[in-house]
């Protein structure tokens, strides 16, 4: 079974920055689109962005865009969320997700169902 897994998380001031892998062991992920989400306490889970197996194509959540930037490193099967001018909104356990094509599912990226594999998400606090 296909588990991603994410790491780099922790506690971090207003202003600050975070990154973020997602790695799936034993599992290549170049031909996987790769989508980012997170879950705040009491809310439910939403699409934060999405990276194309080429990382041709990129897609964001509008109050993240421009602060979080989605990247990869296929060589070492490895996505990464990197997370600049974290604010305390940006609170909430952040998983990974891959979809089953090279593309992200358009403007439906956001969309949990169109994902097929996940893993346990990392916690993000962003606190003074």
């Amino acid at each position: 079974q296909v588990q991603l897994v994410v790491s780099g998380g922790g506690l971090v001031q207003p202003g600050g920055s975070l990154t973020l892998p997602c790695v799936a062991p034993g599992f290549t992920l170049d031909y996987y689109a790769i989508g980012w989400f997170r879950q705040a306490p009491g809310q439910e889970r939403e699409g934060v962005s999405c990276i194309s197996s080429s990382s041709s194509s990129e897609w964001y959540k509008g109050s993240v865009e421009g602060r979080f930037t989605a990247s990869r490193d296929n060589a070492k099967n490895t996505v990464y969320l990197q997370m600049n001018d974290l604010k305390p909104e940006d609170t909430a356990v952040y998983y990974c997700a891959a979809v089953t094509s090279v593309s992200c599912p358009g403007i439906y990226y956001g969309d949990s169902r169109r994902y097929d594999y996940w893993g346990q998400g990392n916690q993000v606090t962003v606190s003074s």
